[in-house]
């Protein structure tokens, strides 16, 4: 829930999203059609939804406390 997402991100569980965002931005880009974030298997991953410029629909699931594409 959002609550608990926001308890992980001041404790430094998890990276904000605005910061994750920046760092993938030089290798993924597009417009963030939707984001989110969810315990799978032990750590939080973002998943991320992007619309890139030519079109095509990119889903990448994002390990929150690192930044590391996972997939």
């Amino acid at each position: 829930d959002h609550e608990r997402a926001r308890r992980a991100v001041q404790a430094g569980e998890v990276l904000p999203l605005q910061t994750l965002l920046r760092q993938l931005g030089p290798a993924y880009r597009g417009q963030v059609l939707e984001v989110e974030l969810e315990v799978e298997h032990g750590r939080w991953v973002y998943e991320i939804r992007l619309l890139q410029p030519d079109g095509r629909l990119l889903k990448l699931e994002v390990d929150a406390r690192t930044g590391a594409v996972l997939k």
